[in-house]
């Protein structure tokens, strides 16, 4: 090394050995005996003291931790107290909404029961009654003469279509309000079934809470910030909505089943009044035929009877014209025998008993000829008339096996599918 070098490290040394010097405190002063002793009975009565507060503060502690386990344990014991009367409370509600849920069961599946049968009832009447009906109408319109008649049967066919259409109506308002009802039922059902499965799920919970212990393994502590009991619903306000279900749902089903008596009342009442007037009117129908049937029956007697007297009127025409025929030949005879009489010569032409023999037997045959004659015309008049007659009944035996047909056969079959029965 160089000595220039060496020289300044030796000047640096010296540098911090003086200023080492220059930092170091002064020597502390030394205290007296007193102060000794004082201060050794200062740290004696300070041990005692905080030996007696420790003490005081190990006591407090003991009956603080004492007081607070007494405390939570009672705390915990109101709670699992309160949990038990909460799964009763549960139980009982629940037991109350299953029973409300299968009376709500029963009573969708009755009022369904119940639907189906208006149902049936109004397909019946649209599909079979109503369009029998309306043929036997349409068919007796093609009924001719005489006998196209506002009759008992058309009365009784259009009171027949006013009860069909009364029935109808109040089967199709009725459906209507079974349908809304079983709405609300399915309503109330969706509503009880949620409610169900909320107080399921809240007995789960609490069960699972009760069978909890401080000493389970899967305990945590909560860190954050939500609140951890965000219920804002009152027990009163929970009370209230249980039992609001709960009446609710038992107040339909008293409607419900309102509304069934009534629909088995109606469904009863449209079917005696359909059969009433169904009977009714086949009455008419089987009165209306009795009677056709007689009619016809003694027109076909007065058509034998006509067809007789036509057939012996002609036979009468036919004897009258021979006899007028034969009284031509007397009327020669008689005209000859006075034609040569009167020829007779001067005092011969004379009056005596053969000329007025011959006058009287002239006038007698022109009397009893225009007699025959006039005979013959009303004979030929009668004749006329019969054969009018038995044309008229003949087409009046055509209307009545035409309106026969008709009723009997065409409406009478018809009517066969109108078989009501119970719905």
């Amino acid at each position: 090394m160089p000595p220039q070098q060496h020289r300044h490290d030796g000047s640096r040394h010296i540098t911090k050995i003086t200023e080492s010097m220059f930092i170091l405190p002064p020597p502390p002063p030394k205290y007296t005996i007193n102060e000794w002793h004082l201060t050794n009975n200062l740290r004696t009565r300070t041990c005692l003291d905080q030996q007696r507060l420790a003490d005081s503060v190990i006591a407090e502690n003991d009956r603080a931790i004492e007081e607070i386990n007494e405390r939570t344990e009672h705390n915990k014991k109101v709670t699992d107290r309160a949990i038990d009367e909460k799964i009763k409370d549960l139980e009982f509600n629940i037991s109350e909404i299953e029973r409300q849920r299968k009376e709500l069961c029963k009573e969708i599946e009755c009022l369904g029961v119940y639907t189906d049968r208006m149902h049936h009832c109004l397909k019946f009447i649209e599909d079979k009654a109503d369009p029998v009906n309306e043929k036997c109408l349409i068919q007796r319109e093609r009924r001719v003469g005489i006998d196209y008649c506002v009759d008992g049967v058309e009365i009784e066919l259009k009171k027949e279509r006013r009860v069909i259409e009364g029935a109808v109506a109040m089967l199709t308002r009725t459906l209507e309000q079974a349908n809304e009802q079983m709405r609300r039922l399915r309503s109330y059902f969706y509503f009880i079934d949620r409610d169900l499965d909320d107080k399921e799920r809240s007995k789960t919970i609490d069960l699972f809470n009760k069978s909890r212990t401080n000493t389970s393994l899967e305990l945590s502590i909560y860190h954050g910030f939500a609140p951890l009991d965000p219920s804002n619903i009152t027990m009163q306000e929970w009370e209230k909505f249980c039992m609001d279900n709960i009446q609710n749902a038992a107040k339909e089903i008293y409607t419900c089943r309102q509304l069934r008596v009534y629909v088995d009342t109606l469904l009863r009442q449209a079917v005696y009044d359909l059969v009433t007037q169904f009977n009714a009117t086949n009455n008419a129908f089987r009165s209306r035929i009795e009677e056709l049937k007689d009619s016809k029956t003694k027109m076909e007697v007065h058509h034998s009877e006509v067809m007789r007297l036509a057939n012996e009127a002609g036979q009468a025409i036919t004897r009258l014209k021979k006899a007028l025929s034969e009284k031509e030949g007397h009327t020669a005879l008689a005209h000859t025998r006075l034609g040569n009489r009167a020829h007779r010569p001067s005092a011969e032409l004379c009056r005596d008993p053969v000329e007025f023999s011959l006058v009287k037997e002239v006038g007698d045959l022109r009397q009893n000829c225009n007699f025959l004659q006039q005979r013959l015309a009303e004979a030929h008049a009668s004749l006329r008339y019969l054969l009018k007659t038995q044309i008229q009944l003949e087409e009046d035996i055509n209307t009545k096996t035409n309106t026969l047909k008709i009723d009997e056969v065409d409406c009478m079959t018809l009517r066969q599918e109108m078989d009501y029965h119970d719905f």
